[in-house]
């Protein structure tokens, strides 16, 4: 098929690379020129595992454009993936939707064409752009355009750092529309996924224990809703950790030893039941706060997600109250955080708990420096005069610090010579933030060590 793809960020330039690759005529359409001249170069302008690779398998299906007149009128599926950041009051901001479905509406072809939100949009978000569309379309062809296009919601369920993995092999594919005709190619589309049809890359081999992926049809308000259930119960789970974690701290118990009991319960499940410093990134926060936002308009409080949200914020705090509680003062002293991006796998910095962590420990008067193995530069430039010191390398972080906290589970931060480099430090306290050190092996070097309802 013929897929355009607006806007190139995780969402857009993953579902793209990967639809090419398995054999669609994918234009990715963007404004920014640059990101669009590193592609055709086949350089990616975010760090995810594998996508270079997968550009270069795909690239002769591939097509980086930033006009709506070369990208729109071949296209039989066109998916929108451009962001929907928080605007005041928690409600996503929509002006970039809203330019992308008037660009597709003033720019549609002779045939039919699915219009997709792939972005996460509120409820009801289908029959809006529909609106926009078919207004765009009447605007430039002074005609109605029956029967030309529909539109259809198919949220995107990609974990930043394995992306690519779960395109290509997901737990379930959402597709919602009231067109059979938009179903049906939908189907066609999704159907060597679903089936598993296609050659695996050698470097992401498909699980052995798959055979199949669920694909689920619902209605457009359904699947709108699905993603940010699913988000919300996701953060929801995180966020009841941490307070359990809280009371294994009062009483003696450890939160990996009640993580495990409970998650090995089949209804429960051991995933996103790691306590720590918190969740972050570019979905939970703003899909947690625009979800608050709808039930307002329809009079519910969703006392529930919002205690989810007011537990996750508290998290970034007990940092700074386990450092107080450690070194008495925090004016003066050296903090090393290790790890910047939200999460490890990726360098994306929206909501990262580290910057949130960092701003607060400046503003009582510590030092701080920081690394990152990959974000480090994108820190630098999204964040000017944030005032913390750059490390070039994960050692420096210890020389002279009175206390370094694990904020980012980047797997070479377990792997460091953690037994050299205690002679460095002023103290050698260890915040561990995701309970993810070797707790044992520290102690036994001669660290304070400190986790999250350990």
């Amino acid at each position: 098929m013929n897929v355009t793809i607006i806007g190139t960020g995780y969402v857009g330039l993953t579902t793209g690379v990967a639809l090419a690759y398995l054999g669609n005529r994918v234009t990715c359409l963007d404004v920014d020129e640059k990101k669009l001249d590193a592609l055709r170069a086949g350089k990616a302008p975010i760090y995810e595992p594998f996508l270079e690779e997968m550009l270069a398998l795909a690239r002769e299906n591939l097509l980086f454009s930033s006009s709506y007149p070369e990208s729109m009128p071949s296209a039989d599926i066109v998916f929108i993936a451009v962001g929907t950041p928080s605007a005041a009051g928690g409600a996503p901001d929509l002006t970039y939707l809203r330019a992308a479905a008037e660009g597709v509406g003033g720019n549609l072809g002779e045939g039919f064409t699915v219009v997709i939100n792939k972005s996460t949009v509120p409820i009801g978000s289908g029959n809006w752009v529909e609106t926009l569309v078919a207004d765009a379309y009447a605007s430039a062809r002074r005609e109605k355009p029956d029967g030309r296009f529909a539109v259809a919601s198919n949220p995107e369920f990609l974990r930043e750092g394995s992306g690519l993995h779960d395109t290509l092999y997901p737990d379930r594919i959402v597709i919602g529309s009231d067109s059979k005709r938009a179903l049906e190619m939908l189907h066609a589309l999704y159907k060597p996924i679903v089936e598993q049809t296609f050659a695996a890359p050698n470097f992401l081999p498909r699980p052995e224990e798959l055979a199949a992926v669920p694909l689920i049809t619902a209605d457009l308000a359904s699947a709108e809703l699905i993603k940010y259930a699913a988000n919300a119960f996701l953060a929801l789970k995180i966020s009841y950790i941490n307070e359990i974690a809280q009371l294994a701290e009062k009483v003696g118990a450890d939160i990996a030893q009640v993580a495990k009991g409970i998650g090995l319960d089949s209804r429960i499940g051991t995933r996103f039941l790691q306590a720590g410093i918190g969740w972050g990134g570019s979905c939970f926060g703003k899909d947690t706060s625009a979800l608050t936002a709808t039930a307002y308009e329809y009079g519910l409080s969703m006392p529930i997600v919002r205690a989810a949200r007011e537990m996750n914020s508290m998290q970034r705090g007990r940092v700074v109250e386990k450092l107080l509680g450690e070194l008495k003062i925090l004016k003066g002293r050296t903090v090393g955080l290790l790890g910047l991006a939200f999460k490890a796998q990726t360098d994306d910095l929206r909501d990262a708990p580290a910057l949130d962590i960092a701003r607060q420990l400046l503003e009582r008067g510590a030092k701080v420096k920081v690394h990152d193995p990959v974000a480090s530069n994108r820190a630098r430039a999204e964040n000017p005069g944030l005032g913390v010191a750059y490390c070039g390398s994960a050692e420096e972080v210890f020389a002279e610090s009175d206390a370094v906290v694990l904020a980012t589970e980047w797997p070479e931060y377990r792997e460091l010579a953690w037994e050299d480099l205690k002679a460095s430090m002023r103290h050698p306290f260890v915040l561990d933030g995701r309970n993810f050190l070797d707790k044992e092996r520290l102690q036994k070097a001669g660290y304070q060590y400190v986790g999250f309802g350990r």
